[in-house]
């Protein structure tokens, strides 16, 4: 590989680390070419880019960035592939999850991930990442908690209408 090829790797790499803030460092290292198809095939079916590129070149590229990668240092040797999610960080931590249980193995490895700036390193974050909430999540729930108080309020008031328009109607029918 030519040093311009290296180049356009390494500033493709480095927009998408800016652009993508989910990214997950896996190793596949002893997979067979079968289940390397298979774990293709499922980061596809949930909207994940799954990329095998060379440690330097990904070190390269997370050094052109303001957010400090220094810690994945360690997590760079071997065998790395790179999984993009655009939307969740906790999809490629579900999915490695997912793949480990079906294979029945553990040879696909889980090195590091960077979730919205924050970088968790090691086999043992993978549930601490499972457990996180996107934004979405934490909106809706925000939302939710801030609307029941509201719809409790109204409920109450709704219920006691009710119950005095029912006393009235007792009230009445007595005097008749």
């Amino acid at each position: 590989m030519t040093r311009e090829e290296k180049a356009v790797i390494i500033d493709e790499l480095s927009q998408k680390f800016s652009n993508t803030p989910y990214f997950y460092i896996t190793s596949a290292n002893g997979m067979s070419v079968g289940e390397v198809n298979i774990l293709r095939g499922l980061c596809f079916e949930k909207g994940i880019e799954y990329r095998v590129v060379k440690n330097t070149l990904i070190k390269k590229a997370l050094e052109t960035l303001d957010t400090d990668y220094s810690s994945f240092d360690e997590v760079l040797k071997g065998f790395s592939g790179i999984m993009f999610h655009p939307e969740s960080g906790k999809v490629p931590a579900q999915l490695i999850k997912e793949f480990k249980k079906k294979s029945g193995s553990d040879k696909l490895k889980f090195k590091g991930a960077s979730v919205d700036s924050s970088v968790f390193v090691g086999e043992s974050q993978l549930d601490v990442l499972i457990a996180l909430k996107s934004k979405q999540e934490m909106v809706g729930e925000i939302i939710g908690l801030l609307q029941s108080p509201a719809k409790n309020v109204i409920g109450a008031l709704q219920s006691g209408g009710n119950k005095l328009a029912g006393i009235l109607k007792t009230l009445s029918e007595k005097e008749d």
